[in-house]
């Protein structure tokens, strides 16, 4: 999946996003942001829960959207030319971000350990980036001497392969009873919604600065810069999924969680600082470092303090929240143009205010109270809880013949 992803990408930024006109690619991008987040409205609360209970469901969707992703290759591969091809585009970027969804869900069932879920995720990480480079190399050949339908039909080759792989997948149930009350409290206990509100924002950096760069580099300084900078990620991605497990022996979760965005808020300001495009290059390797090292702390979390839950239920629903930070983020640099030093304060900016964030919260909630909103966090920890009124004592009766 992640080879016929690769293809897919260098087929469409070679042959229609670097041709399209800067307000023509605005337009078109800001369609697919919204189109891919819609089905996830519907997936998440109603279609997601029946497919978590049949057995085989997860393998089952992961099969179809294997086959959808082969049919809509090939059909794209016919209409490079014509405007079927975005439509066509944006239902395969919608059935990428359902992929995603289906493999969170489905890795808890074929491991035996939260261990193994743990180094699960990070390999998963890692060889998928592996793949995406290495699967680069032929699809740029083809895209440059056979062209866009070349691309597009050894994509759909690759999808066929991924059908192949998915057939072998555990038919099991991810959850077989509805959500109860306690996994419904330790789902939304202090510690996973800090968690969960920290690695949304995490997301939220990686929508922002690939499209803060991918227009900035269009309009001014060309696109050699922002291919450097996916290649950049995408090493940076692997190196963070590499060394977490690693980090997490040394440092706690919420260790892990903070670092991650103070790295993001430092490099943000000083490459606000320094500007260049050399700056956005490397504000966009440490993004994704960042952002695989906070992945990684979140699942931990995930797992240490919802034992109870159905964790393939629960990370599903997860991701689906942090596609809708992604997403949300993603709009501002298509909607607005952006100065690249701008971005690039923005990024950091953002990050600060979410690391201040979590690290208030975090010890609002080591003092037992249960933070729920930034600003409430801030209140409780700089003026202290709020003073309990004490009722005046009762008024005595007066004595007879006073």
């Amino acid at each position: 999946m992640a080879a016929g992803d690769a293809a897919m990408a260098v087929a469409l930024a070679d042959s229609v996003l670097f041709n399209l006109s800067a307000d023509a690619a605005r337009t078109k991008v800001l369609l697919f942001l919204g189109i891919s987040f819609v089905p996830f409205l519907f997936v998440a609360p109603l279609i997601g829960p029946a497919i978590d209970r049949m057995r085989g469901g997860r393998r089952l969707v992961i099969q179809i959207v294997a086959v959808l992703r082969v049919l809509l290759s090939v059909l794209m591969a016919l209409h490079t030319d014509d405007l079927l091809l975005f439509p066509l585009a944006f239902a395969a970027m919608v059935l990428q971000k359902t992929y995603a969804i289906s493999k969170n869900a489905l890795v808890p069932s074929v491991v035996s350990s939260e261990v193994e879920l743990v180094e699960a995720n990070s390999k998963l990480g890692l060889i998928s980036g592996l793949v995406g480079v290495i699967a680069v190399v032929p699809a740029g050949i083809l895209q440059k001497t056979v062209g866009a339908t070349g691309t597009l039909l050894y994509g759909a080759v690759l999808f066929v392969i991924a059908f192949v792989n998915a057939t072998r997948l555990p038919r099991e149930v991810v959850a077989s009873t509805g959500a109860d009350q306690t996994e419904k409290a330790e789902l939304n206990s202090a510690g996973v919604v800090l968690a969960s509100n920290a690695m949304m924002l995490l997301r939220a950096s990686v929508g922002f600065t690939f499209f803060h760069l991918f227009f900035w580099f269009r309009r001014d300084e060309g696109f050699i810069w922002f291919g450097l900078a996916i290649g950049v990620s995408s090493i940076m991605t692997m190196v963070g999924n590499a060394i977490a497990p690693r980090v997490r022996h040394h440092l706690r979760e919420e260790t892990m969680l903070v670092g991650a965005l103070a790295l993001i808020a430092v490099t943000g300001v000083l490459t606000a600082i320094f500007g260049g495009v050399a700056s956005g290059v490397v504000l966009a390797g440490v993004v994704n470092f960042a952002a695989a090292i906070g992945r990684l702390a979140f699942d931990s979390i995930v797992q240490r303090d919802a034992p109870d839950a159905n964790q393939g239920r629960a990370f599903a629903k997860f991701e689906t929240r942090f596609q809708l930070g992604w997403v949300v983020a993603a709009t501002v640099p298509v909607l607005i143009r952006i100065p690249g030093a701008v971005g690039f304060l923005l990024v950091g900016l953002l990050a600060l205010a979410a690391t201040v964030s979590y690290t208030l919260g975090a010890r609002v909630m080591r003092q037992g109270r249960p933070p729920t909103r930034p600003l409430q966090s801030l209140r409780l920890w700089v003026i202290g809880p709020p003073k309990r009124k004490v009722p005046p004592p009762p008024r005595q009766a007066p004595r007879s013949g006073s």
